[in-house]
């Protein structure tokens, strides 16, 4: 005979588990939970740090792009009182407050006083590069 006959390769059985076939799901959970799910946990918790964090005299910006004053704040009812015109005075939910403007200035320490001092006297780069 001038043709071979042709024979089925052995197989492995259809359904059986190989932990190999499951790598690339896992791989793929690890890059969603580092690139979007963590980043995302740690903005929504700066983010109630800074409304538990709201007091009078803030300056505030809502979820609706108003931007006013606080004037009082209700913790019991998760309320401020918003000033965002002369006499005009709006109670508004805490959670809606998108951002507050108004930084608290840090703190001075001994630490940052060799710092400060080199940069009022012109600091290593103004020295090196004289504008």
């Amino acid at each position: 005979m001038l043709i071979s006959p042709a024979y089925a390769q052995a197989a492995g059985a259809p359904g059986a588990f190989d932990i190999i076939s499951l790598l690339p799901l896992v791989l793929i959970f690890v890059v969603f939970y580092f690139l979007l799910i963590r980043p995302q946990q740690q903005k929504m918790r700066a983010h109630r740090a800074m409304i538990e964090a709201i007091k009078k005299g803030d300056q505030v910006v809502t979820g609706g792009g108003i931007y006013g004053r606080v004037t009082k704040v209700d913790a019991a009812e998760n309320a401020v009182q918003v000033e965002i015109a002369p006499n005009v005075q709006v109670r508004v939910a805490r959670h809606t407050i998108s951002d507050v403007l108004t930084k608290p200035a840090p703190a001075a320490s001994n630490e940052n006083a060799p710092a400060a001092s080199s940069a009022a006297s012109g600091g290593l780069l103004s020295r090196l590069f004289k504008k």
